[in-house]
């Protein structure tokens, strides 16, 4: 392997601890935001409230924070930002009123919104050296398994006796570290030299025909699906499971997903689209 494969790969890890700790963070907090939204005085309209928009700005914003860091070129300083921002997590700790608590879980979606599309046109950046797929694939292999960790950590507190804010004060260990492994791989990775597919063709006004078919069908599918917080609530004041057990099944949930990523991709690659159709006929069952 050569200095410039080495230093690719140095990159794509290092962004891949980076997410892992950010998962753990904001996987944790939303495997328990629900209950923990009951808990200080929410009713169910408040936590679908909360949980949808702060999914909404989460989406939103990339398509202000992707035009500012190809036209600004800072994509490190708009990253920078979007992880700062997951200190709203551990902040929950202090949170004294649901209102509070709405406002940083909001806060943190915020976060999310602005530092993807810097994020990934870093990572793209750094992928052309060892191949988009695998690239991406690594980071984010590394970035479910953290996804599995944060919400197992509030399992393991409310076991051992814990709160949620001996849980949401714990993640300020991981969110150290993750400011940490982002200094580390900006140290080794300069500003992409040039947004993704510079060139006349990125020009084009025109979108494909079929992205319009494509994102109506994307928002009826998520348009069925409850927000896990708004579940996770039911759990609460239903008693249906344990403390313990709602953050547990969520991390079920996230190890499903990485599996069933694998899956469907391989059949998308085979079929294409219609592999897609898949998603709302595997979930029409579970109202």
């Amino acid at each position: 392997m050569d200095g410039k494969h080495r230093a690719a790969y140095t990159v794509i890890v290092l962004f891949g601890i980076v997410s892992l700790f950010g998962d753990i963070i904001y996987e944790g907090a939303r495997s328990v935001s629900g209950p923990y939204l009951y808990l200080l005085g929410a009713g169910a309209l408040a936590v679908g409230v909360v949980a949808g928009l702060g999914e909404f700005l989460g989406y939103a914003l990339r398509l202000v924070s992707g035009y500012l860091a190809d036209t600004t070129r800072h994509y490190w300083a708009i990253t920078f930002i979007g992880y700062g921002m997951l200190a709203a997590v551990p902040l929950l700790a202090l949170a004294g009123s649901w209102e509070a608590a709405a406002a940083l879980l909001v806060l943190e979606r915020v976060g999310k919104g602005i530092r993807v599309p810097a994020r990934d046109a870093i990572l793209a950046d750094a992928t052309t050296t060892v191949g988009r797929g695998w690239g991406f694939a690594v980071h984010e292999a590394l970035d479910q398994i953290g996804a599995i960790i944060g919400p197992l950590i509030f399992s393991v507190i409310f076991l051992a006796q814990g709160d949620y804010r001996n849980g949401f004060a714990l993640l300020a260990i991981p969110f150290a570290l993750m400011i940490l492994a982002l200094f580390f791989a900006r140290h080794r990775m300069p500003e992409p030299a040039s947004p993704e597919g510079d060139g006349p063709a990125s020009r084009a006004t025109t979108l494909p025909g079929s992205l319009l078919p494509y994102g109506v069908f994307t928002a009826l599918t998520m348009a069925g699906f409850a927000a896990f917080p708004v579940i996770a609530y039911h759990f609460a004041i239903t008693g249906t499971v344990s403390e313990a057990e709602i953050p547990l099944f969520y991390a079920v949930a996230m190890g499903v997903d990485a599996v069933a990523a694998l899956v469907i991709g391989r059949a998308y690659d085979r079929f294409g689209l219609v592999t897609l159709v898949s998603v709302p006929l595997l979930a029409i069952g579970i109202p």
